[in-house]
């Protein structure tokens, strides 16, 4: 997909204002002061006539003064605020006030929580405006020993039944977590506003409490309280996160019937509730029926595409987007960069990439992390490191996505270093690093490291192993041919094993030809959940290995008596910015007869290098005479071949495979790797296979 660069917006032009002119100082200077003062150099024309006249001695006066200074002159810093603050003569309470709004809504807050101390201090009695604002600052600053404090001087000084005061407290604890305290201190209100409502809605949204935010909505319409459309985005969102799609509809019909479509945030709410909810399609109606689109809507609407694993419709309409001029957030590159993760599409995200870095986009810990996955994902982990160095923050989560990263492309080692360099760095690791760590482990074939790094995630880092690292282990030991000691591992685990457990050494009895333990691991996994294509195959796989054909053919039988089909097997590649895809034996693309014409000529070449079908992976319905053919025109090695002729040669070919690469393709693409001298890289189900010069980065154990 070729993507549009959006042309920047020209800032408008600002026509500055012109200094006012006084001529006659007024007695009642107030609506000179408030309503003429636009900059600060009105402030100090004004200001000078206050102090020549001697009227800034008078407290309301100096108060309106101040307030022009602090709050009126919104893009100004407090500084001159502050001096005229410093030459109040007992500043009251308003004066107080005034400050401790203007440090919060220019959110200096430690400048606020510190005025209001000043404030206690000096004796100067707080009222429900300064514990309005100074609670607004202790929310932002999380500062909920401080919260508690204020909350109890409210309660000694009697402001508590004070409505705006009680919303404060509300966000003030639902913002520093305690949304428990934040709810009872709703219940215990005499009189709720729809501001009071809004304050506890916005507590459990922040907090991830969807289920309670759609159970609070249920209330309030059971009370006939009244809401507005804040009420009603905060609704919406929770919707989507719990899948309540019978009251998103309620709220979408009672949006119709209200006219409130008008409303872009709404709307937006409503559009996100759609995707989440499964009813993607819906979704894309509505967001084509708006009058209007911001970037949140867009990226609303990619996200859905993104999150439904519908990534070609997701990068198709950020190619939209572009067009539309409309410039992408963080959110937008992060959800284009997951979808060119999962489709595998090394170019366009690369784009997007060099777009983050020519529109100088903060390079924040999220999109820092989700470059890390796209690149990861990619098989490209020259790129991985690269983006890894240059990010200016990194936490846990993308130190544990390098690691992976690493790891599943076949540079156990590299992981493993960077894990030490991790702890050096005094980086705790958690249970999403063990699993990459261990994954590393199993790559390397280092089977004492993963052993005592398994043992040291309860006894050094008090992390409980989970069913995926006893998973890990499983498949370290088989990896590594300990058959026996990994049957031994599983029934020795204090949770029961589940059928990827058991599944996982299936996979490892197949690589080993060990008939045995593959048997009863097949037993396991039916005791765990129904058989599914790729178990009845594994074992077909280690009869066929030892020679047990009537076995294997007997096991396929079975299979095809059960009516349970083969996923059917999708490899798509990327050129030119669009993502192609190909099935086995399809023929859709409207090049197939160029693209059949060049897998033939490829088998050719590589037959002549060495290359013997192996007949066993063909589909089971193929006659016998046909079989052949159907390993030719497996998914990949059409995708490997439209690869051959639409790229330059010597270039790398990147291929994604929706399930497990078959042996018959891998050991031809390790052929095709030599005899055209191309690196391919291959990303299946389970792991990157990077083929080159004949060998894989696997090692043959996948």
């Amino acid at each position: 997909m070729t993507m549009a660069v959006a042309v920047p917006i020209s800032p408008p032009k600002i026509t500055p204002t012109k200094p006012i002119i006084i001529t006659h100082f007024p007695e009642n200077p107030k609506p000179l002061i408030l309503e003429k003062c636009k900059t600060v150099k009105d402030l100090n024309q004004i200001h000078a006539h206050l102090i020549k006249t001697r009227i800034i001695s008078d407290p309301s006066v100096a108060e309106n003064f101040l307030e022009s200074a602090a709050i009126l002159i919104r893009h100004q810093p407090m500084d001159y605020a502050q001096s005229v603050f410093e030459k109040l003569n007992d500043p009251d309470s308003s004066a107080y006030n005034v400050m401790i709004r203007g440090f919060t809504l220019k959110n200096l807050h430690h400048e606020a929580a510190v005025m209001f101390k000043r404030m206690t201090e000096n004796s100067v009695p707080p009222d429900g405006f300064t514990f309005s604002c100074v609670l607004k600052a202790c929310s932002r600053l999380r500062a909920l020993r401080e919260g508690k404090q204020i909350h109890a001087q409210i309660v000694k000084l009697g402001s508590g039944s004070c409505g705006f005061v009680e919303n404060s407290l509300i966000n003030m604890y639902a913002n520093c977590g305690e949304i428990g305290v934040a709810r009872k201190v709703f219940d215990e209100m005499s009189n709720r506003d729809v501001f009071s409502w809004n304050a506890l809605f916005a507590g459990y949204t922040k907090s991830g409490h969807w289920n309670e935010a759609v159970d609070l909505f249920h209330y309030m319409l059971e009370v006939d309280a009244k809401f507005d459309e804040v009420t009603l985005v905060s609704v919406l969102t929770a919707c989507g996160r719990v899948g309540a799609f019978e009251l998103g509809e309620w709220v979408s019909e009672y949006i119709e019937a209200n006219g409130l479509k008008g409303n872009l945030t709404l709307v937006t709410a409503l559009v996100d509730m759609y995707a989440k909810c499964g009813r993607v399609d819906k979704a894309r109606c509505l967001f084509d029926q708006m009058s209007r689109r911001d970037v949140v809507a867009w990226s609303t609407m990619i996200s859905g595409y993104n999150q439904a694993s519908r990534c070609k419709e997701a990068l198709s309409l950020f190619h939209d987007m572009q067009k539309a001029n409309v410039e992408p957030n963080e959110v937008t590159m992060v959800s284009v960069l997951s979808s060119c993760a999962e489709l595998g599409a090394l170019a366009t995200g690369k784009w997007v990439h060099f777009y983050i870095k020519k529109k100088k986009l903060s390079f924040t810990v999220t999109l820092g992390t989700a470059l890390l996955v796209f690149y990861a994902k990619c098989g490209s982990a020259e790129n991985l490191i690269e983006v890894f160095e240059n990010m200016p923050r990194k936490n846990v989560l993308s130190w544990s996505v390098l690691i992976q990263g690493l790891a599943s492309n076949g540079q156990g080692n590299k992981a493993l270093k960077y894990f030490d360099l991790m702890l050096e760095n005094h980086i705790k690791p958690n249970d999403i690093t063990f699993i990459g760590v261990l994954c590393a482990c199993s790559h390397a074939g280092l089977v004492d490291r993963g052993r005592a790094l398994f043992a040291s995630m309860s006894r050094d880092f008090n992390i409980e192993p989970r069913i995926e690292h006893y998973g890990c282990m499983v498949d370290i030991l088989g990896r590594a041919g300990l058959l026996e000691d990994a049957y031994r591992f599983i029934q020795n685990m204090p949770i029961t094993p589940n059928a990827v457990i058991w599944r996982t050494l299936l996979a490892s009895c197949k690589v080993y030809k060990n008939v045995i333990i593959g048997e009863e691991s097949l037993k396991q996994i039916t005791n765990c959940e129904p058989l599914h294509s790729g178990d009845y195959l594994l074992l077909a796989g280690i009869y066929s290995s030892v020679g047990r054909l009537e076995d294997a053919i007997r096991v396929k039988s079975e299979m095809k008596k059960k009516g349970i089909k083969k996923t059917p097997g999708c490899s798509s590649i990327e050129v030119n910015g669009v993502v192609h895809e190909f099935f086995s034996e399809d023929t859709l693309n409207p090049e197939s007869d160029k693209i059949y014409a060049e897998t033939e000529k490829m088998m050719k070449k590589i037959k002549m290098a060495g290359y013997v079908p192996n007949i066993s992976d063909a589909r089971l319905e193929a006659e016998e005479y046909d079989k052949e053919t159907s390993v030719f025109h497996h998914s990949e090695k059409l995708a490997i071949a439209f690869g051959l002729i639409k790229t330059s040669v010597g270039t790398p070919i990147r291929i994604s495979k929706n399930l497990r690469i078959c042996t018959d393709c891998h050991n031809a693409t390790k052929l095709i790797s030599k005899v055209y001298n191309r690196e391919i890289v291959v990303r299946d189900r389970i792991r990157f296979h990077h083929f080159k010069d004949g060998s894989c980065s696997c090692n043959d154990y996948w």
